[in-house]
């Protein structure tokens, strides 16, 4: 799991039939400047806000996490941190 910041979101009009009425962020993770990547793109179910810290699953857990086990899901925004004081 992840540990990250919402920094924006993404519109999609066309994708699969599997994800529409979803919503697509931007997750900035907190180590990127440790090595590790830039920004992913996760479905959020739960409603999280640009600015908040969130936990992100990726791979078969993130299609587990948000029920969409045959949906082409990478990443999921399955956590909203409620105090992300020291996490930067």
């Amino acid at each position: 799991m992840i540990v990250g910041k919402v920094i924006g979101s993404i519109v999609s009009t066309r994708k699969s039939e599997k994800l529409v009425g979803n919503k697509f962020m931007i997750v900035e993770p907190l180590n990127h400047k440790e090595g590790g990547s830039g920004q992913i793109v996760a479905i959020d179910i739960i409603g999280a806000g640009i600015g908040e810290y969130v936990l992100v699953a990726q791979g078969s857990a993130a299609r587990v996490g948000c029920d969409m086990e045959t949906a082409p899901v990478d990443a999921a925004i399955v956590g909203i941190i409620d105090d992300g004081a020291g996490l930067e």
